[in-house]
């Protein structure tokens, strides 16, 4: 098993013709290049790449419940989970109180130190994805997208000096803009506006990935079609509840672009076996396939 980059798979590992099983898990760039060089030697891959996840905010939406698992999917670990919510498609009803909602509670969010038990926001990894995250909120305003809120570089002092902090920001946009059709690993939250719930379904799988999608209703047939094979795209599919995380014992992984696959779940361990058919034979006469007999 394998995370990161090419530099942490390495190639000699990734091209060990005794090693029939690499399961990866990193960004599709890299997960791309892994099952290509796997396959190429006929080896098996199980990849967990990249997820665009959405929440979709139906008009029947309890907000008091999808307010908490929005800002905790977006911002908690600093976006920086395969898992991480990067869209909310939110019912045209519903924007502006989402929006002033979502302010609010980004207001009281506590950046500093991840070790600290009253700290929501940990620090971005290093300087590259503090700079692709600046790049991401440029490009959000170049799309005719607006920022609402956030974005900013934070220092802080003492300890956590040098540390790599961000204001996690939400930003107003269009779901087929290049920045939203690309994740962004960190904590910038896309809010895209709905009309119901065709619209809502054709732009959630409107994109390249396909790891974890959640809907708030409280309307068991919009719950139900969000479910069904016409529904979600996604490896995961919630109902009144977050992107974040994965239920213990339920198959985690995704479709499309995150790669295929899954991890863990009651029948998961089929990924790692090898599989072979045996036919066993005590008898003192050979049974031949299609009736043939030899006189």
């Amino acid at each position: 098993m394998c995370f990161g980059t090419v530099e942490a798979v390495g190639e000699p590992m990734i091209n060990d013709k005794r090693l029939p099983l690499i399961s990866f898990t990193g960004s599709t760039a890299v997960g791309r290049h892994v099952g290509a060089t796997v396959a190429g030697r006929f080896g098996r891959s199980i990849l967990e790449l990249g997820g665009n996840n959405a929440v979709i905010l139906m008009e029947d939406a309890d907000l008091e419940l999808a307010i908490p698992a929005i800002v905790f999917g977006s911002v908690g670990t600093c976006g920086q989970r395969c898992t991480s919510t990067r869209r909310v498609l939110v019912h045209e009803s519903l924007m502006a109180d989402v929006q002033a909602r979502l302010i609010q509670a980004y207001g009281q969010v506590r950046i500093g130190n991840p070790l600290d038990a009253n700290t929501l926001c940990g620090p971005l990894i290093n300087q590259r994805s503090v700079d692709a995250m600046q790049s991401s909120i440029q490009q959000v305003k170049d799309s005719g997208g607006k920022i609402l809120h956030g974005g900013e570089i934070v220092k802080l002092e003492g300890e956590l000096a040098g540390g790599h902090y961000v204001q996690p920001a939400i930003a107003l946009s269009s779901n087929d803009s290049a920045v939203v059709q690309h994740e962004t690993f960190g904590p910038l939250l896309h809010l895209i506006a709905i009309k119901d719930l065709d619209h809502a379904i054709e732009l959630h799988n409107a994109v390249p990935q396909g790891l974890s999608s959640s809907i708030f209703t409280l309307n068991m047939r919009s719950a139900e079609r969000f479910l069904a094979a016409t529904g979600s795209d996604c490896g995961i599919a919630n109902v009144n509840i977050g992107t974040s995380g994965a239920e213990i014992g339920g198959a985690f992984g995704g479709e499309k672009e995150t790669g295929g696959g899954r991890e863990s779940g009651s029948d998961a361990w089929r990924g790692y076996m090898r599989r072979q058919t045996n036919t066993i034979n005590w008898s003192t006469e050979m049974p031949l396939a299609q009736g043939i007999t030899f006189g």
